[in-house]
Protein backbone atom coordinates (compact mmCIF):
# COMPACT_ATOMS: atom_id res chain seq x y z
CA UNK A 1 0.00 0.00 0.00
CA UNK A 2 1.36 3.49 -0.58
CA UNK A 3 1.35 4.86 2.86
CA UNK A 4 2.44 8.32 2.47
CA UNK A 5 0.78 11.18 1.41
CA UNK A 6 1.89 12.90 -2.34
CA UNK A 7 1.16 16.73 -2.24
CA UNK A 8 0.72 18.94 -4.90
CA UNK A 9 0.67 22.63 -3.66
CA UNK A 10 -1.78 25.37 -5.28
CA UNK A 11 -0.14 28.27 -5.54
CA UNK A 12 -3.00 31.00 -5.48
CA UNK A 13 -1.88 34.72 -6.25
CA UNK A 14 -3.39 37.83 -4.43
CA UNK A 15 -3.82 41.08 -5.00
CA UNK A 16 -5.26 44.32 -2.80
CA UNK A 17 -7.79 46.20 -5.36
CA UNK A 18 -5.97 49.63 -4.81
CA UNK A 19 -2.81 48.09 -6.57
CA UNK A 20 -1.62 47.08 -9.28
CA UNK A 21 -3.19 43.28 -10.55
CA UNK A 22 -0.06 43.16 -12.52
CA UNK A 23 2.34 42.82 -9.62
CA UNK A 24 0.84 39.63 -8.25
CA UNK A 25 0.17 37.96 -11.62
CA UNK A 26 4.34 39.03 -13.03
CA UNK A 27 5.21 38.02 -9.54
CA UNK A 28 3.73 34.79 -9.14
CA UNK A 29 4.71 33.85 -12.86
CA UNK A 30 8.14 34.34 -12.08
CA UNK A 31 8.21 32.04 -8.45
CA UNK A 32 6.28 29.26 -10.79
CA UNK A 33 8.86 29.57 -13.28
CA UNK A 34 11.78 29.61 -10.44
CA UNK A 35 10.36 26.58 -8.75
CA UNK A 36 10.18 24.85 -12.09
CA UNK A 37 13.20 25.48 -12.64
CA UNK A 38 14.98 24.35 -9.62
CA UNK A 39 12.84 21.37 -8.16
CA UNK A 40 10.44 20.57 -11.27
CA UNK A 41 6.13 20.84 -11.44
CA UNK A 42 5.63 17.64 -10.02
CA UNK A 43 4.86 18.86 -6.32
CA UNK A 44 2.84 22.47 -7.66
CA UNK A 45 -0.04 23.93 -9.48
CA UNK A 46 -0.66 27.57 -10.47
CA UNK A 47 -3.82 28.97 -10.47
CA UNK A 48 -4.29 30.89 -13.45
CA UNK A 49 -8.45 31.62 -13.08
CA UNK A 50 -7.40 34.71 -11.43
CA UNK A 51 -5.92 36.74 -8.62
CA UNK A 52 -7.83 36.61 -5.66
CA UNK A 53 -9.14 40.29 -4.66
CA UNK A 54 -12.61 39.35 -2.84
CA UNK A 55 -14.77 36.32 -1.81
CA UNK A 56 -16.12 35.65 -5.49
CA UNK A 57 -12.46 35.32 -6.23
CA UNK A 58 -12.00 33.47 -3.75
CA UNK A 59 -14.43 30.75 -4.31
CA UNK A 60 -13.58 30.71 -8.05
CA UNK A 61 -9.98 30.08 -6.51
CA UNK A 62 -10.91 27.15 -4.44
CA UNK A 63 -13.13 25.62 -6.97
CA UNK A 64 -10.23 25.78 -9.72
CA UNK A 65 -7.23 24.30 -6.96
CA UNK A 66 -9.85 21.32 -5.88
CA UNK A 67 -10.55 20.41 -9.32
CA UNK A 68 -6.61 20.44 -9.59
CA UNK A 69 -6.31 18.45 -7.12
CA UNK A 70 -4.25 20.29 -4.75
CA UNK A 71 -4.10 19.05 -1.36
CA UNK A 72 -2.21 21.89 0.00
CA UNK A 73 -2.30 25.36 -0.93
CA UNK A 74 0.22 28.23 -1.09
CA UNK A 75 -1.25 32.12 -0.60
CA UNK A 76 1.22 34.44 -2.13
CA UNK A 77 0.81 37.75 -1.37
CA UNK A 78 1.61 39.63 -5.11
CA UNK A 79 1.09 42.89 -3.49
CA UNK A 80 -0.40 43.71 0.28
CA UNK A 81 -3.25 41.31 -0.12
CA UNK A 82 -7.01 41.43 0.25
CA UNK A 83 -6.75 40.10 4.28
CA UNK A 84 -10.12 39.17 4.37
CA UNK A 85 -10.66 37.08 0.95
CA UNK A 86 -7.48 35.74 1.47
CA UNK A 87 -7.88 34.46 4.85
CA UNK A 88 -11.49 32.59 4.22
CA UNK A 89 -9.33 31.07 1.07
CA UNK A 90 -7.07 29.25 3.89
CA UNK A 91 -10.19 28.94 6.04
CA UNK A 92 -12.14 27.10 3.41
CA UNK A 93 -9.49 25.27 2.14
CA UNK A 94 -9.62 21.67 3.27
CA UNK A 95 -6.00 20.86 4.18
CA UNK A 96 -2.23 22.37 5.23
CA UNK A 97 -1.67 25.72 3.83
CA UNK A 98 0.97 28.40 3.83
CA UNK A 99 1.32 32.18 3.28
CA UNK A 100 4.38 33.54 1.67
CA UNK A 101 4.80 37.33 0.35
CA UNK A 102 6.45 39.27 -2.75
CA UNK A 103 9.98 41.36 -1.68
CA UNK A 104 10.09 44.47 -3.51
CA UNK A 105 12.30 44.78 -6.65
CA UNK A 106 13.40 48.03 -7.85
CA UNK A 107 13.88 46.66 -11.25
CA UNK A 108 9.60 45.79 -11.49
CA UNK A 109 7.77 48.30 -13.74
CA UNK A 110 7.47 51.18 -12.00
CA UNK A 111 9.72 50.63 -9.68
CA UNK A 112 9.27 51.54 -6.03
CA UNK A 113 6.42 54.18 -7.14
CA UNK A 114 4.09 52.07 -9.41
CA UNK A 115 5.75 48.98 -9.01
CA UNK A 116 5.72 48.68 -5.14
CA UNK A 117 3.33 46.05 -3.62
CA UNK A 118 3.93 46.22 -0.05
CA UNK A 119 3.46 42.86 0.82
CA UNK A 120 5.98 42.77 3.69
CA UNK A 121 3.06 44.95 5.77
CA UNK A 122 0.02 42.60 4.08
CA UNK A 123 1.80 39.80 5.43
CA UNK A 124 1.03 41.15 9.19
CA UNK A 125 -2.39 41.83 8.40
CA UNK A 126 -3.17 38.06 6.62
CA UNK A 127 -1.53 37.24 10.22
CA UNK A 128 -3.85 38.85 12.17
CA UNK A 129 -6.91 38.20 10.47
CA UNK A 130 -5.93 34.15 10.44
CA UNK A 131 -6.07 34.72 14.04
CA UNK A 132 -9.29 36.25 14.21
CA UNK A 133 -10.42 33.04 11.80
CA UNK A 134 -8.85 30.36 14.20
CA UNK A 135 -7.16 28.99 10.82
CA UNK A 136 -3.62 27.70 11.41
CA UNK A 137 -1.12 27.78 8.40
CA UNK A 138 2.67 27.89 7.99
CA UNK A 139 4.32 31.03 7.95
CA UNK A 140 8.27 30.75 7.02
CA UNK A 141 10.50 32.19 9.34
CA UNK A 142 11.38 35.27 7.24
CA UNK A 143 8.31 34.82 5.08
CA UNK A 144 9.08 37.91 2.47
CA UNK A 145 11.02 36.86 -0.47
CA UNK A 146 12.06 37.04 -4.05
CA UNK A 147 11.05 34.37 -6.49
CA UNK A 148 13.48 31.90 -6.05
CA UNK A 149 13.29 32.30 -2.29
CA UNK A 150 9.74 31.87 -2.03
CA UNK A 151 10.10 28.39 -4.51
CA UNK A 152 12.74 27.36 -1.71
CA UNK A 153 10.36 28.26 0.84
CA UNK A 154 7.02 25.92 -0.39
CA UNK A 155 9.99 23.31 -1.12
CA UNK A 156 10.55 23.58 2.60
CA UNK A 157 6.72 23.82 3.11
CA UNK A 158 6.47 19.89 1.48
CA UNK A 159 7.23 17.78 4.28
CA UNK A 160 5.29 19.68 6.73
CA UNK A 161 2.81 19.60 4.77
CA UNK A 162 3.10 16.01 3.94
CA UNK A 163 2.98 15.29 7.85
CA UNK A 164 -0.14 17.56 8.91
CA UNK A 165 -1.92 16.30 5.62
CA UNK A 166 -1.05 12.47 6.72
CA UNK A 167 -2.20 12.67 10.35
CA UNK A 168 -5.62 14.16 9.26
CA UNK A 169 -5.74 10.95 7.20
CA UNK A 170 -4.39 8.47 9.59
CA UNK A 171 -5.79 5.50 11.31
CA UNK A 172 -3.80 4.16 14.52
CA UNK A 173 -3.79 0.53 14.93
CA UNK A 174 -3.72 -1.32 18.23
CA UNK A 175 -3.53 -4.46 19.68
CA UNK A 176 -3.94 -5.11 23.53
CA UNK A 177 -3.59 -2.78 26.12
CA UNK A 178 -0.16 -1.95 27.80
CA UNK A 179 1.93 -4.53 29.13
CA UNK A 180 2.48 -4.42 33.12
CA UNK A 181 4.55 -1.86 34.40
CA UNK A 182 4.99 0.76 31.18
CA UNK A 183 2.24 2.95 32.33
CA UNK A 184 4.58 5.47 30.97
CA UNK A 185 3.21 4.72 27.47
CA UNK A 186 -0.05 6.75 28.82
CA UNK A 187 -2.21 7.49 25.39
CA UNK A 188 -5.03 9.22 26.30
CA UNK A 189 -7.14 9.24 22.89
CA UNK A 190 -8.75 12.76 23.28
CA UNK A 191 -5.55 14.33 21.88
CA UNK A 192 -5.58 11.66 19.14
CA UNK A 193 -8.53 13.35 17.66
CA UNK A 194 -8.03 16.51 18.49
CA UNK A 195 -5.16 16.04 15.91
CA UNK A 196 -7.71 14.91 13.07
CA UNK A 197 -5.84 10.77 14.18
CA UNK A 198 -8.59 8.18 13.92
CA UNK A 199 -7.73 5.15 16.34
CA UNK A 200 -8.92 1.54 16.63
CA UNK A 201 -8.19 -0.47 19.44
CA UNK A 202 -8.14 -4.22 19.44
CA UNK A 203 -7.80 -7.25 21.78
CA UNK A 204 -4.93 -9.85 21.24
CA UNK A 205 -6.96 -12.18 21.01
CA UNK A 206 -8.62 -10.46 17.63
CA UNK A 207 -5.13 -10.88 16.51
CA UNK A 208 -4.57 -13.92 17.82
CA UNK A 209 -7.90 -15.48 15.79
CA UNK A 210 -6.70 -13.53 12.89
CA UNK A 211 -3.05 -15.04 13.12
CA UNK A 212 -4.67 -18.30 13.23
CA UNK A 213 -6.40 -18.18 10.04
CA UNK A 214 -3.97 -17.11 7.93
CA UNK A 215 -2.02 -20.96 9.17
CA UNK A 216 -1.18 -22.55 5.58
CA UNK A 217 -1.81 -19.29 4.06
CA UNK A 218 -0.18 -19.57 0.01
CA UNK A 219 1.82 -16.54 0.17
CA UNK A 220 3.76 -17.86 3.24
CA UNK A 221 6.47 -19.25 1.22
CA UNK A 222 7.25 -16.40 -0.98
CA UNK A 223 7.16 -14.06 2.14
CA UNK A 224 9.83 -16.94 3.87
CA UNK A 225 12.04 -16.32 0.64
CA UNK A 226 11.84 -12.77 1.14
CA UNK A 227 12.92 -12.87 4.52
CA UNK A 228 16.08 -15.10 3.66
CA UNK A 229 17.19 -13.03 1.06
CA UNK A 230 17.19 -10.19 3.64
CA UNK A 231 18.77 -11.81 6.12
CA UNK A 232 21.23 -13.58 4.36
CA UNK A 233 24.25 -15.07 6.60
CA UNK A 234 22.60 -13.23 9.43
CA UNK A 235 19.31 -15.75 8.88
CA UNK A 236 20.55 -17.89 12.47
CA UNK A 237 16.73 -19.13 13.18
CA UNK A 238 15.38 -20.35 10.11
CA UNK A 239 13.05 -22.28 12.11
CA UNK A 240 10.59 -19.42 12.96
CA UNK A 241 10.32 -17.92 9.58
CA UNK A 242 7.36 -19.69 8.80
CA UNK A 243 5.29 -18.57 11.99
CA UNK A 244 6.79 -14.78 10.75
CA UNK A 245 5.60 -14.95 7.32
CA UNK A 246 2.09 -15.96 8.72
CA UNK A 247 1.74 -13.29 11.66
CA UNK A 248 3.48 -10.37 8.78
CA UNK A 249 0.78 -11.44 6.29
CA UNK A 250 -1.73 -11.11 9.21
CA UNK A 251 -0.79 -7.77 10.14
CA UNK A 252 -0.63 -6.66 6.70
CA UNK A 253 -4.29 -8.22 5.58
CA UNK A 254 -5.67 -6.59 9.10
CA UNK A 255 -4.29 -3.32 7.40
CA UNK A 256 -6.04 -3.45 4.54
CA UNK A 257 -9.46 -4.70 6.19
CA UNK A 258 -9.28 -2.03 8.45
CA UNK A 259 -7.89 1.26 7.88
CA UNK A 260 -11.44 2.11 6.30
CA UNK A 261 -11.94 5.58 5.65
CA UNK A 262 -8.69 6.17 6.43
CA UNK A 263 -6.00 6.57 3.73
CA UNK A 264 -2.71 5.81 5.85
CA UNK A 265 -1.68 3.56 8.99
CA UNK A 266 0.34 3.11 11.83
CA UNK A 267 0.29 0.04 14.10
CA UNK A 268 0.90 -0.11 18.33
CA UNK A 269 1.67 -3.55 18.57
CA UNK A 270 1.88 -5.88 21.70
CA UNK A 271 4.82 -7.87 21.89
CA UNK A 272 5.00 -9.43 25.51
CA UNK A 273 4.67 -11.11 28.25
CA UNK A 274 1.99 -13.38 26.91
CA UNK A 275 2.60 -12.67 23.66
CA UNK A 276 5.84 -14.87 22.78
CA UNK A 277 4.15 -17.99 24.62
CA UNK A 278 1.10 -17.87 23.09
CA UNK A 279 2.21 -16.89 19.13
CA UNK A 280 5.83 -18.94 19.78
CA UNK A 281 8.00 -16.05 18.56
CA UNK A 282 8.65 -12.68 19.22
CA UNK A 283 7.43 -10.01 16.73
CA UNK A 284 10.63 -7.60 16.45
CA UNK A 285 11.79 -9.06 13.01
CA UNK A 286 8.37 -8.53 11.48
CA UNK A 287 7.60 -5.05 12.98
CA UNK A 288 11.03 -3.50 11.54
CA UNK A 289 9.96 -5.08 8.28
CA UNK A 290 6.74 -3.20 7.97
CA UNK A 291 8.29 -0.61 8.93
CA UNK A 292 10.25 -0.76 5.97
CA UNK A 293 7.54 -1.04 4.14
CA UNK A 294 6.27 2.62 5.11
CA UNK A 295 3.67 1.38 7.68
CA UNK A 296 5.64 2.23 11.30
CA UNK A 297 5.01 -0.18 13.60
CA UNK A 298 5.66 0.41 17.70
CA UNK A 299 6.15 -2.49 20.14
CA UNK A 300 4.40 -2.39 23.70
CA UNK A 301 1.42 -0.80 22.28
CA UNK A 302 2.84 3.12 21.97
CA UNK A 303 0.26 4.54 20.58
CA UNK A 304 2.25 7.88 20.82
CA UNK A 305 5.45 6.01 19.65
CA UNK A 306 3.95 5.09 16.70
CA UNK A 307 2.58 8.29 15.83
CA UNK A 308 5.89 9.80 16.26
CA UNK A 309 7.21 7.27 14.09
CA UNK A 310 4.43 8.25 11.25
CA UNK A 311 5.38 11.98 11.56
CA UNK A 312 8.97 11.30 10.74
CA UNK A 313 8.58 8.82 8.18
CA UNK A 314 6.29 11.79 6.23
CA UNK A 315 9.06 14.59 6.95
CA UNK A 316 12.28 12.72 5.88
CA UNK A 317 10.40 10.13 3.19
CA UNK A 318 13.01 7.07 4.95
CA UNK A 319 12.22 4.65 7.30
CA UNK A 320 12.31 5.65 10.89
CA UNK A 321 13.02 3.84 14.03
CA UNK A 322 11.15 3.46 17.91
CA UNK A 323 13.98 3.44 20.63
CA UNK A 324 14.36 3.12 24.37
CA UNK A 325 16.40 5.73 25.54
CA UNK A 326 18.06 2.92 27.07
CA UNK A 327 21.64 3.10 29.09
CA UNK A 328 24.88 5.02 29.97
CA UNK A 329 27.59 4.40 27.82
CA UNK A 330 30.53 3.05 30.17
CA UNK A 331 33.29 4.93 31.06
CA UNK A 332 35.62 2.93 29.21
CA UNK A 333 34.21 2.92 26.05
CA UNK A 334 34.10 6.42 25.97
CA UNK A 335 37.34 6.95 26.65
CA UNK A 336 39.03 4.26 24.49
CA UNK A 337 36.55 5.14 21.52
CA UNK A 338 34.91 8.60 21.56
CA UNK A 339 36.92 11.05 24.14
CA UNK A 340 39.90 13.06 21.93
CA UNK A 341 37.80 11.90 18.41
CA UNK A 342 34.20 13.52 19.00
CA UNK A 343 33.35 16.55 20.26
CA UNK A 344 31.07 15.15 22.81
CA UNK A 345 31.22 14.66 26.96
CA UNK A 346 30.19 11.36 28.32
CA UNK A 347 27.42 12.88 29.48
CA UNK A 348 26.59 14.07 25.84
CA UNK A 349 25.94 10.28 24.74
CA UNK A 350 23.90 7.23 25.50
CA UNK A 351 22.78 4.04 24.10
CA UNK A 352 19.36 3.84 21.87
CA UNK A 353 18.38 0.30 22.06
CA UNK A 354 15.13 -1.92 21.12
CA UNK A 355 14.76 -5.85 21.45
CA UNK A 356 15.53 -5.69 17.25
CA UNK A 357 12.69 -3.49 15.81
CA UNK A 358 14.73 -1.56 13.49
CA UNK A 359 14.97 -2.28 9.60
CA UNK A 360 17.63 -3.96 7.83
CA UNK A 361 18.65 -1.13 5.94
CA UNK A 362 19.14 1.54 9.06
CA UNK A 363 21.74 -1.30 10.63
CA UNK A 364 25.55 -1.90 10.00
CA UNK A 365 25.22 -5.82 10.29
CA UNK A 366 22.03 -8.14 11.46
CA UNK A 367 21.21 -11.04 12.64
CA UNK A 368 18.55 -13.33 13.68
CA UNK A 369 18.49 -13.84 17.24
CA UNK A 370 16.11 -14.73 20.34
CA UNK A 371 15.30 -11.84 22.57
CA UNK A 372 18.13 -12.00 25.73
CA UNK A 373 16.18 -10.46 27.71
CA UNK A 374 12.99 -12.27 27.81
CA UNK A 375 14.89 -15.76 27.55
CA UNK A 376 16.10 -14.92 30.96
CA UNK A 377 12.36 -16.11 32.17
CA UNK A 378 11.24 -17.70 28.92
CA UNK A 379 12.03 -20.67 27.45
CA UNK A 380 14.29 -19.78 24.43
CA UNK A 381 12.47 -20.90 21.73
CA UNK A 382 9.71 -18.84 22.12
CA UNK A 383 11.62 -15.67 22.57
CA UNK A 384 13.25 -15.92 18.84
CA UNK A 385 12.04 -13.34 16.42
CA UNK A 386 14.64 -10.47 16.56
CA UNK A 387 16.55 -8.28 13.95
CA UNK A 388 20.07 -7.70 16.10
CA UNK A 389 22.77 -5.36 15.23
CA UNK A 390 24.33 -1.57 15.39
CA UNK A 391 22.75 1.27 13.92
CA UNK A 392 23.96 2.85 10.90
CA UNK A 393 26.53 5.98 11.98
CA UNK A 394 25.25 8.91 11.29
CA UNK A 395 23.28 12.19 11.57
CA UNK A 396 19.78 11.69 13.43
CA UNK A 397 16.97 13.49 14.76
CA UNK A 398 15.35 11.91 17.83
CA UNK A 399 12.14 12.94 18.39
CA UNK A 400 8.57 12.39 20.66
CA UNK A 401 4.81 13.73 20.63
CA UNK A 402 3.27 12.66 23.50
CA UNK A 403 -0.52 12.99 25.07
CA UNK A 404 0.67 13.24 28.85
CA UNK A 405 -1.56 12.09 31.87
CA UNK A 406 -3.63 14.80 32.20
CA UNK A 407 -4.89 15.50 28.99
CA UNK A 408 -2.26 17.83 27.34
CA UNK A 409 0.03 17.14 24.89
CA UNK A 410 3.69 18.01 24.41
CA UNK A 411 6.82 17.30 22.24
CA UNK A 412 10.36 17.36 22.45
CA UNK A 413 13.15 17.46 19.00
CA UNK A 414 17.12 16.75 19.63
CA UNK A 415 19.16 16.64 16.69
CA UNK A 416 22.88 14.44 16.92
CA UNK A 417 24.26 11.53 15.44
CA UNK A 418 24.84 8.23 15.66
CA UNK A 419 28.98 7.52 16.57
CA UNK A 420 30.87 4.87 14.59
CA UNK A 421 31.84 3.13 17.56
CA UNK A 422 30.97 -0.51 18.33
CA UNK A 423 28.24 -1.20 21.03
CA UNK A 424 29.75 -4.39 22.78
CA UNK A 425 26.10 -5.02 23.30
CA UNK A 426 23.09 -6.89 22.04
CA UNK A 427 20.15 -5.77 20.32
CA UNK A 428 19.55 -3.50 17.58
CA UNK A 429 21.08 -0.43 19.22
CA UNK A 430 23.35 2.76 18.93
CA UNK A 431 25.48 5.13 20.21
CA UNK A 432 23.88 8.10 20.45
CA UNK A 433 25.54 11.63 20.65
CA UNK A 434 23.39 14.67 20.90
CA UNK A 435 25.04 17.86 22.00
CA UNK A 436 24.08 18.98 26.02
CA UNK A 437 22.41 15.70 26.21
CA UNK A 438 22.94 15.60 30.05
CA UNK A 439 21.12 18.15 30.65
CA UNK A 440 18.28 17.72 27.91
CA UNK A 441 17.80 14.46 29.77
CA UNK A 442 17.16 15.87 33.36
CA UNK A 443 15.47 19.38 32.08
CA UNK A 444 12.90 17.96 29.49
CA UNK A 445 13.02 13.98 29.66
CA UNK A 446 13.19 13.39 33.12
CA UNK A 447 11.23 16.84 34.35
CA UNK A 448 8.27 17.00 31.44
CA UNK A 449 7.83 13.26 32.61
CA UNK A 450 8.07 12.11 29.10
CA UNK A 451 8.38 7.91 28.76
CA UNK A 452 11.64 5.70 27.72
CA UNK A 453 10.65 5.76 23.74
CA UNK A 454 12.03 8.30 21.55
CA UNK A 455 11.50 8.01 17.46
CA UNK A 456 14.27 8.30 15.49
CA UNK A 457 14.65 9.77 11.91
CA UNK A 458 17.85 9.49 10.12
CA UNK A 459 19.05 12.17 9.37
CA UNK A 460 18.40 16.18 10.28
CA UNK A 461 14.93 16.69 10.06
CA UNK A 462 14.17 19.29 13.05
CA UNK A 463 13.54 22.39 11.35
CA UNK A 464 10.70 20.73 9.51
CA UNK A 465 9.39 18.04 12.24
CA UNK A 466 9.44 21.23 14.85
CA UNK A 467 7.35 23.18 12.05
CA UNK A 468 4.95 20.40 11.88
CA UNK A 469 4.56 20.24 15.95
CA UNK A 470 3.45 24.07 15.95
CA UNK A 471 0.94 23.83 12.99
CA UNK A 472 -0.84 21.19 14.76
CA UNK A 473 -1.05 23.34 17.51
CA UNK A 474 1.51 21.80 20.18
CA UNK A 475 2.79 24.73 22.71
CA UNK A 476 5.16 22.76 24.96
CA UNK A 477 8.00 21.70 22.21
CA UNK A 478 11.24 20.93 24.13
CA UNK A 479 15.15 20.93 22.45
CA UNK A 480 18.52 20.40 23.42
CA UNK A 481 19.39 23.81 24.87
CA UNK A 482 22.77 24.93 24.22
CA UNK A 483 25.14 25.82 27.14
CA UNK A 484 24.32 29.36 28.67
CA UNK A 485 20.83 29.20 27.32
CA UNK A 486 18.80 27.68 30.74
CA UNK A 487 15.48 25.62 31.37
CA UNK A 488 13.31 27.25 33.34
CA UNK A 489 14.15 24.41 36.05
CA UNK A 490 17.97 24.42 35.40
CA UNK A 491 19.92 25.67 38.72
CA UNK A 492 21.27 28.66 37.96
CA UNK A 493 24.42 28.10 40.55
CA UNK A 494 25.34 25.21 38.76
Amino acid sequence: MNNMPEMKVGIVAVSRDCFPESLSVNRRENLVNAYTQKYGKDDIYECPICIVESEIHMQQALEDIKKAGCNALCVYLGNFGPEISETMLAKYFDGPKMFVAAAEETSADGGLVQGRGDAYCGMLNASYNLKLRNVGAYIPEYPVGTAEECADMIHEFLPVARAVYGLNHLKIITFGPRPTNFLACNAPIQQLYNLGVEIEENSELDLFESFHKHAGDERIPAVVKSMEEELGTGNKKPEILNKLAQYELTLLDWVEAHKGSREFVAIAGKCWPAFQTQFGFVPCYVNSRLTAMGIPVSCEVDIYGALSEFIGYTVSKDVVTLLDINNSVPADIYNEDIKGKFDYTQKDTFMGFHCGNTAACKLSFHEMRNQMIMARSLPEEVTNGTLEGDIVPGDITFYRLQGTAEGGIRAYIAQGEVLPVATRSFGAIGIFAIPEMGRFYRHVLIEKNFPHHGAVAFGHFGKAIFEVFKYIGIEDIGFNQPKGMLYKTENPFG
